[in-house]
């Protein structure tokens, strides 16, 4: 019983934040509606993950942990890709930068009142993230070593 109590507190967890949006649509005061998102996608799914934690052991929570990491490292590209390809990613990884600015710098072509807004947001957010598995594995080490203090840059010799 504990560890089923212990898998259903972990994807609560998850799920925790995405309640955000049915709180959004609720008939109660902005305040109330402010307090409960926040908590929401900050105080309680941390909570909720160190009670399944406790709740499983360490045992459990490193065999799930480690099933959970093999679905998804088959997911996650290795090795180089073409010129064509890497070019097309970092399009699609520059590209979602746009509608920010234009947000941002000149609101009235994207006003927050606009229709389009949310579309352009989704699908600027989705091209950023397919842009990551476009480019490939030899990105993904690029992208690793900005957050290394010790990382080097070494160029090809042309």
């Amino acid at each position: 019983m504990k560890i089923y109590l212990g898998i259903g507190l972990l994807v609560l967890s998850f799920i925790a934040p995405f309640l955000s949006f049915f709180v959004a649509a609720m008939n109660i005061s902005i305040a109330a509606k402010a307090t409960i998102i926040g908590l929401l996608t900050v105080g309680v799914p941390e909570v909720l993950a160190v009670l399944a934690v406790a709740l499983l052991g360490k045992e459990a929570f490193d065999l799930l942990l480690s099933k959970f990491r093999g679905v998804f490292r088959h997911l996650a590209p290795r090795g180089s890709v073409s010129r064509l390809r890497y070019r097309i990613g970092l399009l699609l990884f520059i590209l979602p930068i746009i509608p920010t600015y234009i947000m941002g710098y000149a609101p009235q072509f994207l006003p927050d009142d606009s229709t389009w807004r949310l579309p352009i947001n989704i699908a600027a957010d989705v091209m950023f993230i397919s842009s990551l598995f476009v480019l490939g594995g030899d990105f993904w080490d690029k992208l690793r070593a900005l957050f290394l203090y010790d990382a080097k840059v070494q160029f090809p010799n042309a």
